[in-house]
């Protein structure tokens, strides 16, 4: 649970507390705002991706933005997004599941699955006919910090025989597609929706809805990405492909509705010769996801005296706080000439996976999320 009273900043909270753990600060003015900004802005229905974040004080802020939908991965997801809101329309987009999830998800009120093979749809014949069922697609379609089509989906010869098979057992026709993390072209998504819609003509099935994934990407390096031009692209598109048979459309957020409400705050432990230092966080914590997509450019020193360090920047080694060796980030990260030990880095935008990946490993990990009023 979420540290109370709320602080009007992580600068007063680090100054009045002077953490020797790493630590994140939630701002739930900048979640629901987004929140808003997919609803207002995206042509359907807002679901959030629960694995990016599951944090009870994420998933009520996000129902007190008018969030009602929520896609979960595992039955403890399902659980986390009852407890908060017993409601919510829940969709199971795992497209792997045990027999045991399966009967779980049904008692729960599952609304909507997907799938990417014959096999897994077997798996579902307990799953009441008035539910959705979507067919996941897969294409090499560049643009993301890295691919989701290696794991699931299915090719689009494939996604047709099993759109067919979906429709013939009953159960809602849709289709699904994820372009892969961290996505800001909107031509993937235009490349999905154009062969989805090939797709469906071909199995001679009238889809009910359109996932249009996640894959969203949040503010991490450079410029903002611009989401309304994600969204006007996919309505243009699914127009175009589908004209006056278009589906219902779905989208399930989980890095950009998330990121920019969290910022990371991590403690200077060592400042060597070399010019390296090591903080009390890394790869095995809040910092895990920077092996994979590098680090986000938005990065302020706070010094123990509360002002902000202003020197010149110098490329430095970064460690983490463990005892294993490839507890490092991946490049070297500019920061301030005159940064010193006992001083908090401060990571922006680290609200997604930074909770959901962080371990314990020799007893380092993230403390309790802090509510600030601004970040």
């Amino acid at each position: 649970m979420h540290e109370s009273p709320n602080w009007p900043d992580p600068r007063a909270h680090i100054l009045r507390h002077a953490p020797d753990t790493a630590m994140v600060y939630f701002c739930p003015a900048v979640l629901q705002a987004t929140a808003r900004r997919f609803q207002r802005g995206f042509d359907g229905l807002v679901t959030y991706a629960v694995k990016a974040n599951a944090g009870e004080e994420v998933l009520t802020n996000l129902v007190a933005a008018g969030i009602r939908a929520f896609d979960v991965a595992s039955p403890r997801e399902m659980y986390a997004v009852r407890a908060v809101c017993p409601d919510a329309v829940l969709h199971y987009h795992n497209p792997v599941r045990s027999p045991e999830e399966v009967a779980i998800a049904v008692a729960l009120g599952v609304t909507s699955y997907s799938i990417d093979c014959a096999h897994e749809l077997d798996k579902l014949s307990a799953v009441p006919k008035r539910a959705e069922m979507s067919v996941r697609l897969a294409l090499p379609v560049a643009g993301a910090a890295y691919d989701f089509g290696a794991k699931f989906g299915a090719d689009p010869a494939r996604a047709a025989a099993l759109l067919k098979e979906v429709a013939a057992r009953g159960f809602v026709p849709s289709m699904t597609f994820h372009p892969g993390t961290q996505c800001a072209d909107p031509a993937a998504w235009g490349s999905y929706i154009r062969v989805v819609a090939q797709v469906a003509r071909d199995a001679g099935v009238r889809l009910a809805r359109l996932n249009v994934g996640g894959g969203f990407a949040a503010h991490r390096v450079g410029a903002a990405p611009d989401l309304e031009a994600i969204f006007d692209h996919i309505r243009a598109e699914v127009d175009a492909s589908f004209g006056d048979d278009a589906p219902a459309l779905v989208c399930e957020p989980g890095r950009a509705m998330v990121a920019d409400a969290f910022t990371l705050a991590a403690r200077v432990k060592a400042l060597r010769g070399d010019g390296s230092i090591f903080l009390n966080d890394g790869v095995y914590g809040g910092l895990f996801e920077v092996r994979d997509i590098g680090c986000t450019d938005r990065v302020r020193v706070l010094a123990g005296n509360g002002g902000w360090r202003s020197g010149a920047a110098r490329e430095r080694v970064i460690f983490g706080p463990t005892c294993d060796s490839i507890d490092r980030l991946p490049e070297p990260l500019p920061l301030p000439g005159d940064i010193d030990e006992g001083d908090y880095v401060l990571f922006a935008g680290m609200g997604a996976y930074s909770r959901s990946l962080t371990t314990q490993f020799n007893g380092y990990g993230l403390g309790a999320p802090v509510t600030v009023a601004a970040l």
